[in-house]
Parts: structure tokens; C-alpha cells; sequence
């Protein structure tokens, strides 16, 4: 695994030991790859996002990012997933899903690793009713006027 240092407090370089030069990468990008990892999980319905982010959604740009925070200390990086589930599905699994595919898509993304990934579920989204076809619905009262 490679080691990080932070720089600026705004992104961090990955301690690579070539010649070529330092990799630099910033935290939105980490929670890009985290918010799409999430999302991506059987039973996930979605990522709880701030006015901002619905608003943009809304204007038809994706906010990869959406629900995630990070928390970067002398322990290593900490990540809070705020996510909304579907009904039906078992919780605890769904959260352990996230957490493996968070944690293994930025290691082999980044090549940095979480500490920790807790998960935070805000709601559980029920099934939407079938949509009900209209003509169908009123194809007898069109038979009794007739």
C-alpha cells in the first residue's frame, strides 16, 4: 500500500518513490469514486444529497459525490456514506456490500486505503405502485354507454 501525505489540507500526494514526479489527488475525487461504488451496490436507491446537488441533478448534471463526507485525521481517512435504501432489502448486508466495494474500488483506484467506512441509512424507499393503464380502467363504463 502506498503512504499519503497532505498537502494544502485540500488534496493529498501519494508517496510513489519513482522519478517521474508526485501524484497529486483530490479529496472530490475520492468521493467521486466513493458516492459511485455506493451507488452502484444492489439495494442502494440512492445517495442523500444537499439542495445543491438535488438542484443540479434537477439541471441534469450528476453528482457523483452526493452523501459522501470525509474526515481525514493522523489515523488515515474516515468516510460517512449517507445513503437511501430499497424496501425489502436486508440492511446490515447491503451497509457490509457498500463498505466492501467502497473500500475496494478506492484501493484500486487510488491505491490509498479507508480506515473506515461507516454507513448512515436515512431511509428506506418503498416500491413505486404499478403505473395503472387508464383504458383499461375505463373500458366497461365506455361499454355501458353504447
Amino acid at each position: 500500500m502506498e503512504e499519503f501525505i497532505m498537502v494544502e489540507e485540500k488534496s493529498f500526494v501519494l508517496d510513489t518513490n519513482h522519478e517521474l514526479g508526485e501524484i497529486v489527488i483530490a479529496p472530490e475525487v475520492i468521493e467521486v469514486i466513493i458516492g459511485i461504488a455506493a451507488a452502484t451496490v444492489e439495494g442502494v436507491y440512492g445517495m442523500r444529497g444537499t439542495f445543491t446537488t438535488n438542484l443540479n441533478e434537477l439541471l441534469g448534471r450528476k453528482a457523483h459525490g452526493k452523501g459522501v463526507h470525509l474526515t481525514i485525521d493522523e489515523d488515515g481517512i474516515k468516510v460517512d456514506l449517507y445513503c437511501y435504501m430499497k424496501y425489502g432489502v436486508s440492511v446490515p448486508k447491503v451497509a457490509m456490500d457498500i463498505q466492501q466495494s467502497v473500500k475496494q474500488q478506492v484501493l484500486f483506484m487510488t491505491d490509498v486505503e479507508l480506515m473506515e467506512v461507516n454507513i448512515h441509512v436515512v431511509a428506506i424507499v418503498p416500491e413505486k405502485a404499478e403505473e395503472l393503464d387508464l383504458n383499461e380502467l375505463f373500458e366497461n363504463d365506455e361499454d355501458e354507454n353504447e
